[in-house]
C-alpha cells in the first residue's frame, strides 16, 4: 500500500512543480507611477525624434550587435509612429509636434487621390493600404485635438472617404486599393486594418458629428463583435485587436449593443491573459525554455493600448464598470514591464550607438520603430488612466 501511495504523492508533487514553473509561475509586475510611465513614454518619443531622417521618415530597424541600420520600410508603421507622436502632443506635450509634422510631410508627399477621396500610397509598391490611410487619418485627428488647427479638415474627410471605398456592406473592409485597376484588391483582408479603420471613423464622428461617420463605424463595430473572427478564420478568438479597443472606447458613449458588450468582455480577458503570461517570463535560459522568449515591445504595447481603450469603454458604459479594477491592474503591469525593459542609463551609455539605443526596446538585439510607437502609446495611456485623466 505504501509504494502506490508514495508514487501517487510523488506524481502530484511533480505535477504541482510543473504547474508552478509553467501555468502558475509567479507574475512579476514592476511598480510604476503615472509620472514614471509618462517619462518612459517621453523617452520613447525622444528615440523617434532622434532617429528621424531629414525627409520625415524614421529609422526602421536597427541591430545593436552590428551597430547597423537594417533595410526595409513600412508605410503603415510610418503612419502609426507619427500618430503616436501626435497622441503625445494631444496629451499635453507639444514639443514633439515638429517631428510629427515632418512625419506628416512624408505622408503628404506620398498621397494618392482618386475621384473625391484620398489615401496613403506605399512608395515601394504603389498600392494604397487601408491601414496606412486609417492611421494617417488617426494621426491627423490627434493633431487636430492637440492643436485645434482646422487646416487638414478637408484632407481628413478625403481620407475617410478613401477608407469607405474599401468598406463592404457588412462593415468589413478590403485591405488595399490597386491604382492599376482602379479597384480594391478582391478578397484580401487584414487582421489589423479593419480595427484601424474603425477607430479612425469613430474619431471622425468625434471631430465632425452629424456628418454620418458614425453609421459607417457602427457597421464595422457589429462586424468586429459578431463576425470577424469567424469569417476571417482568426485563431484563438477574440483576436487581440487594440485598434478595435480604441474604437469601442470612443464609441461606448454612443451606446453599445449586447453583442458588443460581450465582445469587449472577451477582449479584456484576452489582453489580461497575455499580460499575465508575459509577467511570468524572465530573460533567462530556463524561462525561455518554459515560457518562451519575452514579447517584443511592439506586442506588449498593443496590449496596453487595448486595455486603455477598454478602460475608456468601461468608464462610459455601466455594464463594463466591473472590469475597471482588473484592467487597471493589467495596464499598470504592462507599463511597469515596459519601463523596466527600456534601454536607459548606464546600459544606454555603454551601447555602441547611444542615439540608436537610448529609449528603445530590443528583441534579440534588434529594435524596430513600431517597438517605440506602441510602447510610447501604451505608457502614455497608462500614465493618464492611472492618474485619473481622460485619453486624448
Amino acid at each position: 500500500m505504501k509504494r502506490p501511495l508514495l508514487l501517487t504523492v510523488a506524481a502530484w508533487a511533480v505535477g504541482a512543480a510543473v504547474l508552478r514553473l509553467t501555468l502558475l509561475a509567479p507574475q512579476h509586475c514592476p511598480p510604476v507611477t503615472p509620472a514614471e510611465a509618462f517619462e518612459s513614454a517621453r523617452a520613447a518619443a525622444a528615440w523617434i525624434e532622434a532617429n528621424q531622417y531629414p525627409d520625415g521618415s524614421y529609422v526602421y530597424e536597427y541591430s545593436l550587435a552590428e551597430n547597423t541600420d537594417l533595410f526595409g520600410y513600412n508605410v503603415v508603421r510610418h503612419a502609426g509612429v507619427t500618430m503616436s507622436l501626435y497622441q503625445l502632443a494631444a496629451a499635453g506635450d507639444p514639443s514633439v509636434l515638429p517631428a510629427a509634422d515632418r512625419g506628416l510631410g512624408w505622408m503628404l508627399r506620398n498621397l494618392y487621390r482618386h475621384a473625391d477621396w484620398a489615401g496613403l500610397r506605399d512608395p515601394a509598391g504603389g498600392s494604397v493600404p487601408l491601414g496606412a490611410t486609417a492611421l494617417m487619418l488617426a494621426a491627423l485627428a490627434q493633431r487636430r485635438i492637440a492643436t485645434a488647427d482646422p487646416g487638414y479638415d478637408a484632407l481628413m474627410r478625403d481620407l475617410a472617404r478613401g477608407m469607405l471605398a474599401l468598406q463592404l456592406p457588412d462593415g468589413a473592409f478590403l485591405n488595399r486599393w490597386d491604382p492599376g485597376t482602379l479597384q480594391p484588391v478582391p478578397g484580401e483582408r487584414s487582421k489589423y486594418a479593419t480595427g484601424e479603420a474603425f477607430w479612425a471613423l469613430t474619431l471622425m464622428h468625434r471631430l465632425f458629428p452629424g456628418e454620418g461617420w458614425d453609421a459607417a463605424a457602427r457597421r464595422t463595430a457589429r462586424y468586429l463583435a459578431e463576425d470577424r473572427d469567424r469569417v476571417e478564420g482568426l485563431e484563438f478568438p477574440p483576436w487581440a485587436d487594440q485598434w478595435a479597443a480604441y474604437g469601442f472606447g470612443e464609441m461606448a458613449s454612443w451606446g453599445l449593443a449586447e453583442s458588443e458588450i460581450r465582445y469587449l468582455e472577451s477582449l479584456a480577458a484576452r489582453f489580461g491573459l497575455l499580460v499575465r503570461a508575459e509577467s511570468a517570463r524572465r530573460d533567462t535560459a530556463l524561462s525561455r525554455l518554459l515560457h518562451g522568449r519575452q514579447a517584443r515591445a511592439a506586442g506588449m504595447g498593443t496590449w496596453g493600448e487595448g486595455l486603455a481603450g477598454l478602460r475608456q469603454a468601461a468608464d462610459a458604459d455601466p455594464r463594463l464598470a466591473r472590469l475597471r479594477p482588473a484592467i487597471d491592474e493589467r495596464l499598470a503591469c504592462v507599463a511597469g514591464m515596459l519601463r523596466d525593459r527600456q534601454v536607459a542609463g548606464t546600459r544606454a551609455a555603454a551601447a555602441p550607438n547611444s542615439v540608436r539605443a537610448t529609449g528603445a526596446w530590443f528583441t534579440e538585439g534588434v529594435t524596430r520603430m513600431d517597438d517605440q510607437q506602441h510602447a510610447l502609446s501604451a505608457l502614455l495611456l497608462a500614465s493618464l488612466v492611472l492618474s485619473g485623466k481622460d485619453p486624448p
